[in-house]
Protein backbone atom coordinates (compact mmCIF):
# COMPACT_ATOMS: atom_id res chain seq x y z
CA UNK A 1 0.00 0.00 0.00
CA UNK A 2 1.37 3.30 -1.19
CA UNK A 3 1.96 5.67 2.23
CA UNK A 4 1.14 8.61 0.01
CA UNK A 5 -2.87 10.15 -0.29
CA UNK A 6 -4.11 9.46 -3.80
CA UNK A 7 -4.13 11.80 -6.27
CA UNK A 8 -5.67 12.76 -9.74
CA UNK A 9 -5.63 9.16 -10.67
CA UNK A 10 -9.01 8.52 -8.01
CA UNK A 11 -10.62 11.62 -8.46
CA UNK A 12 -13.89 11.07 -9.65
CA UNK A 13 -14.19 8.15 -7.06
CA UNK A 14 -13.00 10.38 -4.01
CA UNK A 15 -15.44 12.96 -5.48
CA UNK A 16 -18.13 10.45 -5.11
CA UNK A 17 -16.84 9.43 -1.94
CA UNK A 18 -17.04 13.14 -0.28
CA UNK A 19 -20.98 13.81 -1.90
CA UNK A 20 -21.98 10.30 -0.53
CA UNK A 21 -20.54 11.77 2.96
CA UNK A 22 -22.49 15.10 2.27
CA UNK A 23 -25.64 13.94 1.02
CA UNK A 24 -26.12 10.80 2.98
CA UNK A 25 -25.66 13.24 6.40
CA UNK A 26 -28.22 15.60 5.14
CA UNK A 27 -30.48 12.55 4.41
CA UNK A 28 -29.78 11.68 7.78
CA UNK A 29 -31.32 14.90 8.85
CA UNK A 30 -34.50 14.68 6.75
CA UNK A 31 -34.81 10.97 8.19
CA UNK A 32 -34.46 12.43 11.54
CA UNK A 33 -37.24 15.02 10.46
CA UNK A 34 -39.82 12.33 9.85
CA UNK A 35 -38.79 12.68 5.99
CA UNK A 36 -37.43 8.88 5.37
CA UNK A 37 -36.55 8.26 2.08
CA UNK A 38 -36.61 12.44 1.02
CA UNK A 39 -33.36 13.21 -0.98
CA UNK A 40 -31.11 16.06 -0.34
CA UNK A 41 -31.61 16.88 -4.67
CA UNK A 42 -35.42 17.14 -3.41
CA UNK A 43 -35.10 20.75 -1.88
CA UNK A 44 -33.92 23.10 -4.37
CA UNK A 45 -36.30 22.23 -6.64
CA UNK A 46 -39.25 22.37 -4.30
CA UNK A 47 -38.00 25.34 -2.93
CA UNK A 48 -37.45 27.08 -6.74
CA UNK A 49 -40.85 26.04 -7.05
CA UNK A 50 -41.81 27.66 -3.99
CA UNK A 51 -40.26 31.21 -4.83
CA UNK A 52 -41.50 31.10 -8.69
CA UNK A 53 -44.76 28.77 -9.43
CA UNK A 54 -44.53 25.94 -11.62
CA UNK A 55 -42.09 25.72 -14.27
CA UNK A 56 -40.27 24.03 -16.96
CA UNK A 57 -37.85 21.14 -16.27
CA UNK A 58 -35.65 23.31 -18.10
CA UNK A 59 -36.11 26.45 -15.61
CA UNK A 60 -35.70 24.09 -12.91
CA UNK A 61 -32.72 23.13 -14.35
CA UNK A 62 -30.74 26.34 -14.84
CA UNK A 63 -32.97 27.27 -11.38
CA UNK A 64 -30.82 24.71 -9.07
CA UNK A 65 -27.42 24.42 -11.47
CA UNK A 66 -27.65 20.95 -12.86
CA UNK A 67 -28.47 19.30 -16.53
CA UNK A 68 -31.84 19.00 -18.05
CA UNK A 69 -31.52 15.06 -17.45
CA UNK A 70 -30.47 15.17 -13.75
CA UNK A 71 -33.50 18.03 -13.26
CA UNK A 72 -35.95 15.89 -15.31
CA UNK A 73 -34.89 12.52 -13.38
CA UNK A 74 -35.27 14.55 -10.01
CA UNK A 75 -38.79 15.69 -10.90
CA UNK A 76 -40.10 12.54 -11.99
CA UNK A 77 -38.80 11.42 -8.30
CA UNK A 78 -40.81 14.21 -7.06
CA UNK A 79 -43.88 13.15 -8.58
CA UNK A 80 -43.57 9.26 -7.51
CA UNK A 81 -43.27 10.83 -3.93
CA UNK A 82 -46.43 12.92 -4.84
CA UNK A 83 -44.61 15.90 -3.93
CA UNK A 84 -45.48 17.58 -7.72
CA UNK A 85 -47.43 17.04 -10.64
CA UNK A 86 -46.66 17.63 -14.11
CA UNK A 87 -48.83 19.04 -16.50
CA UNK A 88 -48.45 19.45 -20.52
CA UNK A 89 -46.42 23.23 -21.16
CA UNK A 90 -46.66 24.99 -24.53
CA UNK A 91 -45.26 21.89 -27.09
CA UNK A 92 -45.71 18.08 -26.42
CA UNK A 93 -41.97 18.17 -25.30
CA UNK A 94 -42.05 20.33 -22.54
CA UNK A 95 -43.86 18.94 -19.06
CA UNK A 96 -44.47 21.84 -16.12
CA UNK A 97 -43.95 21.03 -12.46
CA UNK A 98 -46.29 22.23 -9.96
CA UNK A 99 -45.82 21.30 -5.88
CA UNK A 100 -48.25 19.65 -4.42
CA UNK A 101 -50.41 20.39 -1.28
CA UNK A 102 -48.49 17.98 0.52
CA UNK A 103 -45.29 19.44 -0.76
CA UNK A 104 -46.25 22.72 0.10
CA UNK A 105 -46.61 21.64 3.68
CA UNK A 106 -43.53 20.84 3.83
CA UNK A 107 -41.92 23.93 2.94
CA UNK A 108 -41.52 25.34 6.52
CA UNK A 109 -39.34 22.52 7.49
CA UNK A 110 -37.35 22.45 4.51
CA UNK A 111 -36.83 26.21 5.01
CA UNK A 112 -35.76 25.55 8.43
CA UNK A 113 -33.23 22.66 6.89
CA UNK A 114 -31.89 24.66 4.48
CA UNK A 115 -31.13 27.45 6.18
CA UNK A 116 -28.99 24.64 8.85
CA UNK A 117 -27.16 22.94 6.02
CA UNK A 118 -26.42 26.34 4.77
CA UNK A 119 -24.60 27.28 8.06
CA UNK A 120 -23.22 24.18 8.55
CA UNK A 121 -21.50 24.31 5.06
CA UNK A 122 -20.24 27.56 5.99
CA UNK A 123 -18.49 26.48 8.93
CA UNK A 124 -17.25 23.27 6.69
CA UNK A 125 -15.92 25.29 4.22
CA UNK A 126 -13.78 27.76 6.94
CA UNK A 127 -12.42 24.37 8.07
CA UNK A 128 -10.49 24.20 4.59
CA UNK A 129 -7.58 25.99 3.33
CA UNK A 130 -9.68 26.95 0.31
CA UNK A 131 -13.43 27.23 -0.14
CA UNK A 132 -15.30 23.74 -1.53
CA UNK A 133 -17.72 25.71 -3.08
CA UNK A 134 -15.10 28.09 -5.00
CA UNK A 135 -13.64 24.96 -6.30
CA UNK A 136 -16.47 23.07 -7.51
CA UNK A 137 -17.34 26.42 -9.75
CA UNK A 138 -13.64 26.54 -10.93
CA UNK A 139 -13.92 22.97 -11.67
CA UNK A 140 -17.15 23.06 -13.34
CA UNK A 141 -16.02 26.76 -15.46
CA UNK A 142 -12.51 24.87 -16.64
CA UNK A 143 -14.44 21.81 -17.68
CA UNK A 144 -16.94 23.67 -19.64
CA UNK A 145 -14.39 25.39 -21.32
CA UNK A 146 -12.75 21.69 -22.60
CA UNK A 147 -13.82 18.47 -21.08
CA UNK A 148 -12.47 16.01 -19.30
CA UNK A 149 -12.70 13.34 -22.70
CA UNK A 150 -10.84 16.28 -24.54
CA UNK A 151 -8.20 16.26 -21.51
CA UNK A 152 -7.69 12.84 -22.26
CA UNK A 153 -7.40 12.90 -25.78
CA UNK A 154 -4.73 15.58 -25.56
CA UNK A 155 -2.16 13.07 -23.37
CA UNK A 156 -3.28 9.95 -25.15
CA UNK A 157 -5.02 10.53 -28.63
CA UNK A 158 -5.34 6.59 -29.29
CA UNK A 159 -7.49 6.57 -26.60
CA UNK A 160 -10.30 9.03 -28.32
CA UNK A 161 -11.15 8.51 -31.81
CA UNK A 162 -10.17 11.70 -34.02
CA UNK A 163 -13.68 12.51 -34.86
CA UNK A 164 -14.27 13.03 -30.67
CA UNK A 165 -11.50 15.21 -30.45
CA UNK A 166 -13.33 18.59 -30.51
CA UNK A 167 -11.71 21.63 -29.15
CA UNK A 168 -13.96 22.78 -26.93
CA UNK A 169 -16.43 20.81 -24.12
CA UNK A 170 -18.68 18.29 -25.34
Amino acid sequence: MPDRPPGPELLGTRLRHLLDLLDGEVAAVYADLGLPGFRPRFTPVIRALAAHGPASIRALAEATGVTHSAASQTVAQLAKAGLVTLSPGVDARQRIAHLTPRAESLLHVLNAESAATTAAARRFEAELSYPLSRLVDEALAALGRRSMRQRIADVAPDLVPPENRSAGAD
